[in-house]
């Protein structure tokens, strides 16, 4: 499936949820009441329930807004928040106070230090690979 459809089912869930019909007109209105940029059409929200088109991400704002979801959880899915979150403890639970210490010192250096520094990391890397 591809990302406009599963977009449209999220979608479509989402309004179910919060106790609306899953009709363009209705989508249509809800989301013009909201949303205080230039009114969509039935035509463009029938597209976004289709799965043919996504909403910019000031509308999928008003959308998440309107539906009490979270914006990102309606754009990309509660599958990709997951994985970001599961990186982001990754990276809490295995980074220590020197590790940290070593990366803010990294990101104050110059671009090409921070080239040089980079290079050999990733020499070192390759030639001691990490056992799994």
């Amino acid at each position: 499936m591809d990302e406009k459809a599963e977009f449209s089912q999220r979608l479509r869930k989402a309004i179910e949820n919060a106790g609306y019909a899953v009709r363009p007109i209705v989508l249509e209105r809800e989301f013009n009441t909201r949303y205080w940029g230039r009114s969509v059409t039935v035509q463009a929200v029938r597209r976004w329930l289709r799965g043919e088109a996504i909403p910019s991400q000031e509308k999928l704002q008003v959308l998440s807004d309107w539906l009490k979801i979270e914006p990102h959880v309606l754009r990309y899915g509660e599958q990709a928040i997951q994985s970001v979150r599961a990186i982001q403890k990754k990276w809490d639970d295995g980074i220590g106070y020197q590790e940290r210490e070593v990366f803010e010192a990294f990101l104050s250096l110059p671009a090409p230090q921070r080239k040089v520094v980079r290079e050999v990391i990733q020499a070192f890397a390759k030639a001691y690979p990490a056992e799994r």
